[in-house]
């Protein structure tokens, strides 16, 4: 009998093989049609940015895009999030894919037909809001992914679930928001996810290429802050008062000995950043506080650990050596985004196949953050980087994430979406192949 049946599991393997040989190349010829589709989708985004948990429009011209290929959708979650589900014609497990949605509050100077002019009030200052770190390529990505397999449902072996997520870069002070919330609000359940894909846009790797690391991937983040309060008094007199601008100065570069003095760099990186300090009004006036916010990076629990005790001891016995007093508030934000190791392993050869070997490099941690990871604590994940640095532009001309001249060539859009789109349906296809080789063992 199990003579009879190795024959037909053979068979099997090999129209399994066929079958996914038949999938990518329908993919990926799918997606060079696009390309129109994907420029014209992101420069709507680009000229349109809306701030975490206000991703009203951009919510609203993705449910109507997935509805109209006839995608299950659900949206409000997380506030704005949208969240599609594609279930293909044969049975299989569910995998999900991700695109953040949100911008900055910066203002662009890139000189682009498509130069975002929205302007708001944000934290009390007037400021533009761009997409100043590529979700708007993100979303276009996702939305093509989502156009191509929606055209093939019937060849797809489970299930896609694409997840739109808001307030990547933060949620607006006082409110929840991001990939934490749809978590919490069951973005992964029913039907439960078995692994999930996302990428990220980088304006410092050459467009055409991938880059990837198995592990720890970018860093575990934390938002402080620091009010230091001295006495007020005549800028002319300031033997009369206790300057809390001057004890902040010496708090500052205190801080920086917390990395150069106090951890071991050489067992994982970090990083500690005071990114704004207000205080003061006139001249001639010392005032009375400063309040200093920055961020804090790291890859390590125990490092983690030591920098945030570290912050309060110099902070606050800097500022008692001066008359004043500081108080440190530290926000835990994201923790580690981790690739799976077994899974990155075992995806790695379609990154490979898509983008060609020698397109795809292993890189170093980096020391950004991305709530991707609070999907990976709960799923298996893979989070990697698309080249959008024009080809012949040195990393040194081309301006970094979160600033105002921040640029990406529209040539990876299309990769992004041969890219997600293989992730997934290689993913569901080896889950198949995996089902028929213990068939095939029994």
């Amino acid at each position: 009998m199990l003579r009879k049946l190795l024959p037909i599991a053979l068979v099997l393997l090999a129209l399994h093989a066929e079958a996914q040989t038949n999938l990518s190349a329908s993919i990926d010829q799918k997606a060079q049609l696009l390309e129109k589709k994907l420029v014209e989708w992101r420069r709507d985004f680009h000229q349109n940015p809306e701030l975490g948990n206000r991703e009203f429009k951009t919510a609203e011209k993705v449910a109507s895009h997935l509805k109209q290929l006839g995608i299950e959708v659900q949206t409000g979650i997380a506030h704005t999030g949208v969240v599609g589900l594609l279930k293909g014609g044969k049975p299989g497990p569910v995998v999900a894919l991700r695109a953040d949605m949100d911008g900055l509050p910066v203002t662009e100077r890139v000189d682009v037909p498509f130069k975002s002019n929205v302007t708001v009030d944000y934290n009390g200052q007037k400021t533009g809001v761009m997409h100043a770190c590529g979700h708007d390529t993100h979303v276009a990505i996702l939305m093509g992914v989502a156009e191509v397999l929606a055209g093939m449902k019937n060849e797809i072996p489970g299930t896609i679930k694409f997840i739109f997520q808001p307030a990547e870069e933060g949620a607006p002070e006082g409110e929840e928001g991001g990939a934490k919330l749809m978590v919490k609000e069951g973005v992964l359940e029913n039907p439960a996810v078995e692994a999930i894909f996302g990428l990220h846009i980088d304006a410092l790797i050459e467009v055409g290429k991938i880059a990837y690391k198995p592990g720890a991937t970018m860093a575990a983040v934390d938002f402080f802050s620091i009010d230091v309060k001295g006495k007020q008094t005549h800028g002319a007199y300031p033997w009369s008062g206790v300057d809390p601008i001057v004890t902040s100065s010496q708090i500052i570069m205190g801080l920086q000995t917390i990395v150069s003095r106090n951890l071991n760099l050489t067992q994982a990186p970090a990083v500690v950043t005071v990114g704004a300090v207000n205080g003061g009004i006139r001249q001639n006036i010392i005032p009375e506080s400063v309040k200093m916010i920055g961020t804090i990076r790291t890859f390590d629990e125990g490092m983690h650990t030591h920098v945030h005790k570290r912050m309060n001891e110099i902070a606050t016995n800097i500022a008692e050596s001066a008359g004043a007093s500081a108080k440190v508030n530290i926000n835990v934000m994201y923790p580690v985004t981790f690739n799976n190791e077994a899974l990155t392993a075992k995806m790695i050869g379609t990154l490979d196949n898509v983008a060609g070997k020698g397109n795809v490099s292993l890189i170093p941690a980096k020391t950004g953050a991305e709530d991707f990871s609070y999907f990976q604590q709960k799923v298996p994940g893979f989070f990697f980087f698309l080249g959008g640095m024009p080809k012949g532009k040195s990393i040194e001309e081309a301006a970094p994430h979160h600033t105002p001249d921040f640029y990406v060539d529209e040539g990876s859009l299309v990769l992004g979406v041969r890219s997600l789109s293989r992730l997934a349906t290689d993913y569901l296809q080896m889950a198949k192949t995996s089902e028929v080789k213990k068939a095939k063992s029994k």
